[in-house]
C-alpha cells in the first residue's frame, strides 16, 4: 500500500502552485510547544514527514510528539492530507488524529511570506494554522484558534522545524 501511496514528484498540472508545499517534502525534526490558557508551557519533541502522494496530486504528511525526554512515552500522532483546489484556488486541507477522535477540514495559501490555512476546530471555534519564518532548513508553525469569529486569536501550539540532515 505504501509504495501504491507514494509518488516521487508534483504532478505536472500543478505548475507553480506545487511550490507551497513542495519545499517541505522531507523529515524535520520538531520542538513543540504546548500553550494551554493559563497554564505552563508543555514541550514535546517529535518529527514531521512530508512526501507526495496519489500520483502526485495531494502531499500527506505524518505529525508526531511525545514529551520532551521521555522517549519510552506513546506518540501522539497525527496525519495531514493537503491538495490544491484548481477551482477554488486554494490548498485544502485535511488533518486526522483518530487517538483523539479529532478530523479538521481548513483551507488557505500564501499569505504575505507565510502560508495561512483557516477553518473550525474540533469544539468548533476557528482555528487558524501557519507556516512562518520559512527557510529551507527550518520553518515555525502557530496553530491558533479563535472564539469571538476572527476578531482576536489565541496561540494554541508553537512548534519549531528543523530539516533533518
Amino acid at each position: 500500500m505504501i509504495r501504491t501511496l507514494s509518488a516521487s514528484r508534483p504532478h505536472p498540472s500543478y505548475g507553480a502552485e506545487a511550490k507551497l508545499f513542495d519545499q517541505f517534502v522531507g523529515t524535520w525534526d520538531c520542538e513543540y510547544t504546548l500553550l494551554p490558557p493559563g497554564g505552563a508551557p508543555i514541550r514535546q519533541e517529535g518529527q514531521v514527514t512530508f512526501g507526495w502522494i496519489l500520483d502526485g496530486w495531494a502531499v500527506q504528511d505524518i505529525w508526531w510528539s511525545r514529551p520532551a525526554g521521555n522517549p519510552g512515552a506513546e506518540r501522539a500522532i497525527g496525519t495531514t492530507l493537503r491538495f490544491f483546489d484548481a477551482k477554488k484556488r486554494v490548498w485544502r486541507v485535511i488533518w486526522v488524529a483518530p487517538r483523539v477522535g479529532a478530523v479538521i477540514q481548513l483551507e488557505g495559501g500564501l499569505e504575505d511570506n507565510r502560508i495561512v490555512l483557516r477553518g473550525t476546530d474540533a469544539d468548533g471555534s476557528l482555528t487558524r494554522w501557519s507556516f512562518n519564518d520559512i527557510a529551507a532548513d527550518r520553518f515555525t508553525w502557530y496553530g491558533e484558534n479563535s472564539s469571538d469569529g476572527g476578531k482576536t486569536w489565541v496561540r494554541l501550539q508553537e512548534s519549531r522545524m528543523r530539516r533533518r540532515r
